[in-house]
C-alpha cells in the first residue's frame, strides 16, 4: 500500500465476524445506556454518568460512532470537534464488549469516523492516552499507519491533576 492509501474497513463478513456485517452509524440518546455498560463493563474506561453517555448520542452524534453486530451495539467512539480546532477532533473514549475484541472494531470505528468528518474539513485527531495503555497506543498508530498520517506525542495532563491512582494523560495526534 502506498503513502495515503489505505485499507478501507471491513463491513463484510471476514473469518473472524463470519455472518456479521457490523454496522458503524451515529449514536441516539437511544444508544446512551448501552454505551455506558460497555463502558462499565470494560473495567479501564473511566466510567461516566449514564446520563453522560445519554447526552453523547443526543448532542454529539456527529463527531461519534457506535458499531452494531446483529442488532446490538457492541462499540462506540465518543468525540467531540475541539472549539479551538475546529478542524480537529477529539476522541474521548474508544469501548469494545469483551467478546468482540480482537475483529479490529475500534481502528474501524476510529476509520468511520474519520471518514465521515472529512466532508466537514477535519484533518486530525486529538486524543489522551496513559503511558500504560499499551492497546490504545498500538490502535492510534496502526490507524495513523493505515491513513498515511503520523502519530505523535506529548506531556498533556499530569497525574495529579486527575486524582489519586490515576495516570497522567498524554496527548497523541493523528496528522
Amino acid at each position: 500500500m502506498s503513502p495515503g492509501e489505505r485499507e478501507v474497513p471491513r463491513t463484510h463478513p471476514s473469518p473472524e465476524n463470519a455472518g456479521e456485517t457490523p454496522v458503524f452509524r451515529e449514536p441516539t440518546a437511544a444508544d446512551g445506556q448501552r454505551m455506558w455498560e460497555i463502558a462499565r463493563d470494560s473495567g479501564v474506561l473511566d466510567l461516566n454518568s449514564s446520563y453522560a453517555y445519554v447526552l453523547w448520542g443526543a448532542e454529539f452524534a456527529g463527531s461519534s460512532v457506535v458499531v452494531e453486530s446483529e442488532g446490538r451495539v457492541v462499540g462506540f467512539v465518543t468525540g467531540f470537534l475541539r472549539p479551538s480546532e475546529p478542524d480537529s477532533i477529539f476522541v474521548w473514549q474508544v469501548g469494545v464488549d469483551a467478546d468482540q475484541r480482537g475483529k479490529g472494531l475500534a481502528a474501524r470505528m476510529l476509520h468511520a469516523l474519520l471518514d465521515r468528518l472529512a466532508e466537514r474539513g477535519v484533518v486530525r485527531l486529538r486524543t489522551t492516552i496513559s503511558p500504560d495503555n499499551e492497546a490504545s497506543q498500538r490502535t492510534f498508530g496502526a490507524v495513523a499507519r493505515d491513513r498515511g498520517m503520523t502519530l505523535s506525542s506529548e506531556d498533556y495532563l499530569s497525574a495529579d491533576l486527575l486524582g489519586e491512582g490515576h495516570e497522567p494523560e498524554d496527548l497523541y495526534t493523528i496528522a
